[in-house]
């Protein structure tokens, strides 16, 4: 246990309470995932920090004004970060891409970047957000250097409709990382005594880490795309690591 940070399992394999206690005592994440990815659990131990951070934060989330300009810092680190991974591709790879559909989507989100600071409501901002959004899975596909007859992106999409599958293997792959990437985020927000599901951005609602969501806003192009891209561009991961199932649903082997 003094090499471990935090232990992932996959599947529906169990874990003694003795070693969930012994995980919870000494700050290492135990985070159960379905066999496909999918979010089931974690285990967290006391809470950890000041009780006036946490009241502090609960009077700062439950009012507006004071909500709105933290909300705004959240948008402002995913708009700028995803540009940033646009702008790398096409300084790197000029002449793989279509430079004209990157420099598109690039301006498109440096103007949403530049109209956020003019937002008077959480809904303006998810407008704004929305539109940068679509600017920036518009080219994803760009970044795709390798093996992209199999990993073709045709936008984002958690799930096909009607069952728990993503519909290819870029989406499987995003969902699957991004859910990783918000375990680790929600474990770091308890050990500095912050309340995971008490956000800014995001809506309050039961069994929703809403401030785990609004950072992880922030980290998904850096992180989490970054790394699926790379998993790809460098043959770690190919088709022969997903199944397809009757329903059209990939998921990964």
């Amino acid at each position: 246990l003094l090499n471990l940070e935090n232990i992932v399992s996959f599947g529906y394999r169990g874990a003694s309470p003795r070693l969930m206690g012994a995980c919870a005592e000494r700050g290492i994440g135990l985070c159960f995932l379905t066999q496909h990815g999918r979010f089931l659990a974690r285990i967290s131990g006391p809470v950890s920090g000041n009780v006036l951070l946490r009241t502090a934060q609960y009077r700062l989330a439950d009012t507006k004004d004071d909500a709105l300009p933290i909300a705004k810092m959240f948008l402002t680190g995913k708009i700028f970060n995803g540009r940033w991974s646009l702008e790398r591709t096409l300084r790197d790879h000029a002449l793989r891409v279509d430079a004209d559909r990157l420099k598109g989507a690039i301006g498109q989100m440096k103007q949403a970047l530049d109209d956020l600071m003019n937002a008077v409501s959480i809904e303006e901002l998810m407008g704004m957000e929305g539109i940068a959004a679509k600017a920036y899975f518009s080219v994803f596909d760009q970044m795709i250097l390798k093996n992209s007859a199999y990993f073709l992106f045709d936008g984002r999409n958690r799930r096909l409709e009607g069952n728990s599958g993503a519909s290819d293997g870029i989406n499987a792959l995003l969902s699957f990382t991004y859910s990783i990437l918000g375990h680790e985020i929600a474990g770091a927000l308890e050990a500095v005594g912050l309340d995971p599901a008490v956000g800014f951005l995001h809506a309050l609602r039961p069994g929703r880490a809403s401030l785990a969501l609004d950072l992880l806003e922030e980290l998904r192009a850096p992180f989490a795309d970054r790394f699926v891209l790379s998993l790809i561009n460098l043959g770690t991961i190919t088709e022969s690591d997903f199944a397809r199932k009757e329903n059209g649903a990939f998921y990964l082997t």
